[in-house]
């Protein structure tokens, strides 16, 4: 396993940040280097990005990331999660239709109307690589970071084949499979540029709970595969349990990662980025049956609400995780992205993990002492 920093319990964020308030650009749809060519924008952008790893570096994180500031503010607080993809990807539509899950229901449960909010989109045709950009993106974070990057890459195929109306595509895994090679030369890109961590983002992890086939877990191992294969980074594969407007969409998860992660460990990924203080460490026991050839980052800090936890919950929290997973395998993170926090919450936030984590550290080290 690739070590980033040689730091025990290494803290960072999921990948996404509050926009500073000034921010206001949208890209809708268009391609960074057109967007760029209006000075103020690429000049806002960056300053933007620089501001996200500024608050990262000054809260103490030991690795940061670039904020995705290029998310619009699309539907879902974060909505362009997915339609940045869409929108660069060929062979989507570019309309937002009924999302398909919404279509002919008739009870409106909070979770259809988010996914409504959410919409669909049409494939229509092929997909084929359009300018995601990925690499130009990381390449303005890594002039304005101090500390290691890890670069969020997603919405995965996976996910994106979630809201989906098949015209050309036959159905999600087809569609995945057809997606994953764009992914893999994006993946790539990151790692010419100098990228060593890449965190890929996919939700489908959560499909056969909702197929009600295991028998999908095993195509969506394979097409996680085929997203990393040859990429020479540590590789992170980062699913929640949804985050729109704080909302933890619980009547979308009736289960834990109990139900998903013995069947994923067989992806070729070093590490597993896992949610659990939104459900106060609940089902951190599903961490039991990690292999030990792989790591798991923890979320400890809960982007779904305003109430900014003390160092000392962040630790407690800390603490229960190293009852079933060794230190040396631990990160910690945050739950989700906190791009729908105030920036003074998100802040402060980090601040609190930061210190949680040298708390912990703390206790270890004392603990070695005593024990040598």
């Amino acid at each position: 396993m690739r070590k980033i920093v040689d730091t025990l319990l290494p803290t960072t964020m999921v990948g996404s940040y509050p926009r500073p308030h000034w921010y206001t650009y949208q890209l809708l749809g268009r391609d960074v280097r057109v967007a760029f060519k209006h000075a103020p924008h690429a000049e806002a952008y960056e300053d933007a990005t620089a501001a996200a790893i500024r608050d990262q570096e000054e809260a103490g994180l030991d690795i940061v990331t670039d904020g995705q500031m290029y998310f619009d503010d699309y539907v879902g607080g974060i909505g362009s999660f997915c339609w940045y993809m869409y929108e660069r990807i060929g062979g989507f539509e570019p309309a937002k239709e009924e999302h398909p899950s919404a279509v002919g229901v008739s009870e409106r449960t909070k979770e259809v109307e988010l996914l409504s909010d959410w919409g669909g989109v049409v494939n229509s045709g092929p997909v084929s690589h359009g300018p995601i950009r990925l690499a130009d993106l990381y390449r303005i974070a890594k002039r304005n970071a101090r500390r290691p990057i890890k670069v969020s890459v997603g919405a995965g195929p996976v996910n994106l084949a979630w809201h989906v109306y098949f015209q050309h595509y036959k159905d999600a895994r087809e569609l995945s499979y057809a997606l994953a090679p764009i992914f893999n030369a994006e993946m790539k890109d990151l790692v010419q540029a100098g990228a060593t961590f890449l965190q890929l983002e996919d939700l489908g992890s959560w499909l056969p709970l909702f197929t009600g086939n295991d028998a999908d877990f095993e195509w969506i191992v394979d097409v996680i595969a085929k997203c990393v294969e040859g990429v020479d980074a540590k590789i992170a594969w980062h699913f929640c349990y949804g985050n729109a407007w704080g909302n933890r969409l619980a009547g979308l998860f009736p289960r834990g990662y109990e139900a998903v992660l013995p069947h994923l460990y067989a992806a070729p990924v070093e590490q597993f980025v896992l949610d659990f203080a939104n459900r106060e460490m609940v089902d951190v026991d599903a961490l039991r049956t990690l292999p030990a050839d792989r790591e798991v980052a923890v979320g400890v800090i809960d982007v779904r609400t305003t109430m900014v936890e003390t160092p000392e919950q962040v630790a407690a929290r800390v603490r229960k995780v190293l009852e079933v997973v060794p230190a040396e395998r631990l990160y910690l993170t945050t739950d989700c992205g906190l791009r729908n926090l105030p920036r003074i919450v998100a802040r402060m936030k980090l601040r609190a993990l930061a210190e949680g984590a040298r708390m912990v550290r703390a206790e270890l080290g004392a603990a070695a002492a005593a024990a040598g």
